[in-house]
């Protein structure tokens, strides 16, 4: 029995790496004080984003992903680096927030109208029955095919 279940580790999906991995190597080149936006930037590259509500904040994120019943991802491991350089591109402060900080948010209950009113069955069905579209043909005329001069 013990065989069988040996060979499902096979089969098993690889994990993912996404993101910027910042290491304490890294870290230990920046000097709150005294490095700069410049230094960051050579050193570790772009920020994967910066804050929405504060652009001094830049955030550096890694993931590592398995893929999971349904092909949905699963975090296996999350670290996410922020550097804070304040007002005048001066490094103020590192911080690091890993995956048990996270906060997680639910999403909005209700709908998203979108104008236009609602499609009854046959116009989903048939709608889009003599359209223009340019890739069906090379025509002129607002029908399909590319009958021109009627």
């Amino acid at each position: 029995m013990l065989p069988a279940l040996a060979g499902c580790a096979v089969f098993s999906a690889q994990p993912r790496y996404r993101g910027t991995a910042v290491t304490e190597a890294q870290l230990k080149q920046l000097t709150p004080g005294v490095s700069t936006e410049a230094d960051a930037t050579a050193l570790l590259g772009s920020p994967t984003l910066r804050e929405s509500f504060n652009d001094h904040d830049w955030l550096y994120v890694s993931q590592v992903t398995r893929p999971r019943i349904g092909q949905t991802l699963g975090v296996e491991k999350q670290q996410v680096v922020v550097l804070d350089f304040g007002g005048g591109g001066v490094l103020k402060s590192i911080r690091r927030v890993g995956k048990k900080q996270a906060v997680n948010v639910a999403m909005a209950g209700g709908r998203t109208h979108a104008p236009g009113g609602h499609a009854g069955f046959l116009q989903q069905l048939v709608g889009g029955v003599g359209h223009y579209n340019p890739g069906l043909g090379a025509g002129q005329s607002g029908g399909l095919g590319g009958a021109s001069g009627f």
